[in-house]
């Protein structure tokens, strides 16, 4: 098979959460013990850092691994989804997965895996596991893919776990109370490594503390001694007075990205506690500094091939895409389109159909022209739904029957000074990304 042809393989052949929901997760850790005993338990070659969360975790992983990129390591980086090409998934030092690789793991790989009716998710966090190993990472910073409990990526014994945050999504996989969800998440835990807590509220904070009891985890609240003094938004990104490292520049440029940075620090900081020391190509060994980190936070994009986080598409029209897809993501996202200075607003937006619809389309700004759009995932709701019950909540649009044909209206209708801001669904910003011209 060629590359493309086995990814086609890996979409269709295996069941996959991102198109089938809930049939497309698998439950428990047996065909991932299975599979990490074929392979010769490959993440017990290098060491690991563990990130969970409902949001914020993608970003908190691609920063963790930018400075530790330019602290001298050799790092690998996985995470999901995809927004382009599944290479992305995968990284060693910001490149891609080499595509050969991906072929002969499947290749040589299926006869074993295939009979174990493995979920996609599955299969691929073997193969980053093992390619990792292959690679001879020093450190891969491991994202999980949907909870933390029971997720595949659970099997690592990292030198550091880190949650980002709770809040309502994927309830019918974690549960429908923050309290539930905070115990999946809380379940990446390990007996005696430290875990960063990004954010807590009143219903999570004692279900972390209680985990940490139980499993003798030295737990850090990094809303409880917060690295970030002030944040300022300026044309060039988010910067950052901090306590420990200077002032530092942030090329993610969500208004989110103030509460995920408040997190990396934290963590970064529990490394430096740990006695953690970077190594250089001359073998000196030395903490961290801050010259590095403020290179990883201004760098990441560049660094990690990170995408879709307030991304900035042109500047006149000034066009916009974010990956937001839940009521906690667009409470951020929200503000920042009614802080956009400019004549007329323009929003391209979609959703799958497991996401708190109403929770998000109460969120959604009234003074903007709606591009409804259903995008080319499974579970994408059709865009004459979203008109419906949008206009129900007083947002005027009309529909497309895919992302790239409203991007391609609001574009046109678009004058040099208004905005336009494609969103709502991960699976939205990845059409849009694949299909742009």
């Amino acid at each position: 098979m060629t590359y493309t042809e086995t990814c086609q393989y890996l979409y269709n052949q295996i069941p996959m959460f991102e198109n089938l929901g809930i049939a497309g997760y698998k439950e428990g850790l047996e065909n991932t013990l299975k599979l990490d005993e074929h392979y010769g338990h490959p993440h017990r070659h290098y060491l690991t850092i563990h990130v969970a969360g409902t949001n914020g975790k993608g970003s908190c992983a691609h920063t963790l691994a930018a400075i530790l990129q330019k602290c001298g390591y050799t790092v690998g980086l996985y995470t999901s989804p995809h927004l382009v090409d599944f290479d992305e998934r995968i990284r060693v030092n910001g490149q891609p997965i080499n595509h050969d690789y991906v072929v002969e793991f499947v290749n040589e790989g299926k006869s074993f895996f295939a009979p174990l009716n493995p979920s996609f998710f599955e299969v691929t966090t073997a193969m980053a596991f093992k390619y990792f190993s292959d690679k001879h990472v020093d450190i891969a910073v491991i994202e999980v893919g949907l909870g933390g409990r029971l997720d595949c990526t659970n099997i690592i014994n990292p030198i550091l776990s880190v949650i980002t945050n709770i809040s309502y999504d994927h309830m019918q996989q974690l549960g429908y109370s923050l309290e539930q969800i905070a115990m999946e998440k809380a379940g990446i835990m390990k007996k005696g490594v430290p875990v960063v807590i990004g954010e807590t509220t009143p219903e999570t904070r004692g279900i972390f503390e209680a985990v940490a009891r139980e499993t003798d985890a030295p737990i850090i609240f990094a809303e409880d001694h917060p690295e970030v003094q002030s944040v300022q938004l300026s044309n060039n990104g988010m910067q950052y007075d901090t306590v420990h490292y200077g002032t530092i520049l942030g090329e993610l440029r969500g208004l989110y990205q103030e509460k995920n940075t408040n997190t990396i620090l934290t963590a970064v900081r529990q490394l430096e506690e740990l006695g953690f020391m970077y190594r250089f190509k001359d073998d000196s060994e030395m903490k961290v500094r801050g010259k590095e980190i403020a290179e990883g936070f201004k760098l990441v994009c560049e660094i990690t091939g990170l995408k879709g986080r307030w991304q900035t598409i042109s500047k006149s029209p000034l066009v916009i895409c974010d990956t937001g897809h839940n009521v906690g993501g667009w409470t951020y996202l929200s503000k920042q389109i009614e802080l956009v200075k400019c004549n007329k607003k323009h929003i391209v937006f979609g959703m799958v159909d497991d996401k708190d619809m109403d929770g998000i389309m109460a969120l959604l700004p009234k003074n903007a022209t709606y591009y409804f759009a259903k995008s080319s995932n499974k579970r994408a709701v059709s865009e004459n739904v979203l008109k419906i019950i949008s206009g129900q909540r007083g947002l005027e649009g009309e529909g497309f029957p895919s992302v790239i044909e409203a991007y391609n209206s609001a574009r046109n209708a678009a004058g040099p000074d208004d905005f336009v801001f494609i969103g709502g669904s991960t699976y939205v910003v990845a059409d849009f990304l694949r299909n742009r011209i």
